[in-house]
């Protein structure tokens, strides 16, 4: 008789054999298995936790109450959205809320039929649309740049001078501009000094957002590469050195090594770059109002301001902010499912 491969002497061919389970399978049953009790003993208590870290829990204790004051308290006041608020029906204005009457979602209506918003609503589209895809890629640029330079005082010196910029007051900037690319500005004048036709591009509407972008490189563009120099600091130089060894050359080095090690602060920043889409800005639009007319440099923020501010229209002016508020959360998570999706953390972890 014939004894097959893989049988035994009688024929009988041995049991199969057992996977061994994984290590992730082993620790999911151990942990089942470890009563809830038990797990709850490995974790410092709360009271020993707040001794341990009561320095830095007083340290952060004066920017919490800031952000309740500023940022939180505030956010009771959008009540106004659905009322007829009139801050003189009482002695002052808090106090006017419990006596203005309610109009539910007639403020929400009237936005939806108010032409001047859309209109502030597509200008300020339009404009984030150009500063994210003219600013956002230039501190990254810029961050390459300063990167690559090898002395340290060349360096320092560089990084002075594009981070200056930001220090200065918007109404600074415009003023900058204006003396550069006004009709009464260095350019124009040597143009006609020369028999040359001069040029303002600062009232030049159809231009309007070109040169506002071109503002917000100049004054934050600096600023911006803060955060990519310090993710490039962290980068091993044994990465670059092992791949300048395998052969590859600069841009090879900036593609599979630089780049991946910002993908992740790119996305981060990208994702609240996206959240805070409806705000383009605020005073540097109100200074350059009235020189390229309202159509081209209303903008949500400004017209936030004009009917609330300007017109006392407090509760019409609740509604679009609370509504471009709404738009900017929404945004803020569909960005961030977006980076989880292509593997990164965003701003906030699974």
């Amino acid at each position: 008789m014939s004894i097959t491969a893989g049988s035994r002497p009688d024929g009988t061919r041995p049991p199969a054999a057992v996977e061994e389970p994984t290590a992730a399978v082993s620790a999911a049953v151990a942990k089942e298995r470890v009563p809830r009790k038990a797990r709850r003993a490995d974790k410092v208590p709360f009271m020993i936790r707040l001794r341990r870290d009561r320095t830095l829990i007083l340290m952060t204790l004066p920017v919490m109450v800031l952000l309740l004051l500023f940022n939180y308290v505030p956010l009771l006041g959008n009540v106004v959205a659905f009322q007829d608020y009139d801050p003189y029906v009482s002695s002052n204005g808090v106090t006017a809320i419990f006596h203005s009457p309610w109009v539910g979602v007639e403020q929400f209506s009237r936005m939806v039929d108010d032409p001047l918003f859309w209109g502030a609503a597509k200008n300020t589209i339009v404009l984030f649309v150009l500063q994210l895809v003219l600013f956002f890629p230039i501190p990254i640029a810029l961050a390459l740049l300063i990167n690559s330079v090898i002395r340290p005082r060349v360096r320092a010196v560089a990084q002075a001078i594009m981070y200056l910029p930001h220090f200065f007051s918007w109404v600074l900037v415009v003023t900058v501009f204006q003396q550069i690319f006004g009709g009464a500005g260095i350019i124009a004048q040597t143009l006609e000094d020369h028999g040359w036709t001069g040029f303002d591009l600062m009232t030049n509407a159809g231009l309007f957002k070109y040169l506002v972008t071109a503002q917000a490189v100049w004054k934050d563009a600096g600023w911006g590469i803060i955060v990519f120099l310090a993710a490039l600091a962290a980068v091993s130089t044994d990465l670059y050195e092992a791949a300048a060894m395998d052969g590859a050359g600069r841009w090879r080095r900036m593609w599979h090594v630089t780049l991946p090690a910002l993908r992740p602060v790119i996305a981060l920043l990208l994702v609240l770059r996206v959240g805070d889409a409806l705000s383009v800005g605020f005073e540097q639009f109100l200074l350059q109002r009235y020189a390229v007319g309202v159509g081209a440099s209303e903008v949500l923020d400004t017209y936030v301001w004009n009917m609330g501010i300007q017109n006392g229209d407090f509760s019409y002016a609740a509604a679009v902010g609370l509504v471009k508020g709404a738009i900017g959360v929404c945004l803020v998570l569909a960005a961030n499912k977006f980076s989880h999706l292509l593997g990164e953390q965003g701003v906030y972890k699974k």
